[in-house]
């Protein structure tokens, strides 16, 4: 088993074990979760509806009402957790408040990525087979579930 990429260090800070290749991937992802949610679209777009449930899925008025509530706030929230991630991506340290920012953008990027692989079971138990399209999907969904893992083990 590989070392954790997060470890809990002196002073309530956290250490990012990753390296040069894993920060060039994760560098663009935030930009490309951003465009997403700021996209003219973004309240249809179906890759983004695990980001922000129905509160109500059986009464499509009590939905709107609510998403109408708490959609603005829930939009700052991702949008500044993505701020954090960008500017502290090439950190070693993280302060806690970072890296629960990032365990927040890390999380959005799995939910928004397995809602467009249509991932309805445990990764590890899926079969992929290199030649599979979307075989590179499904590893940088696995990595990012990696250091989702390792992030909540370091905070814990």
């Amino acid at each position: 088993m590989p070392p954790a990429r997060v470890k809990r260090v002196r002073g309530g800070r956290f250490a990012l074990r990753i390296t040069g290749a894993e920060r060039d991937v994760l560098r663009s992802l935030p930009a490309q979760l951003r465009q997403l949610l700021t996209g003219g679209e973004a309240a249809a777009d179906p890759d983004l509806h695990r980001l922000f449930p129905p509160a109500y899925p059986d009464d499509p008025q009590m939905a709107a009402e609510y998403d109408g509530m708490v959609r603005d706030d829930l939009m700052a929230e991702r949008l500044a957790a993505i701020e954090v991630m960008e500017r502290t991506i090439d950190s070693d340290r993280l302060s806690e408040d970072e890296l629960l920012a990032w365990l927040s953008a890390i999380n959005n990027l799995r939910l928004v990525l397995g809602t467009r692989l249509d991932i309805q079971e445990d990764l590890s138990e899926l079969d992929v087979h290199p030649d599979d399209p979307r075989a590179e999907s499904l590893a940088l969904y696995a990595y990012l579930s990696i250091l989702e893992e390792d992030a909540v083990a370091a905070l814990s």
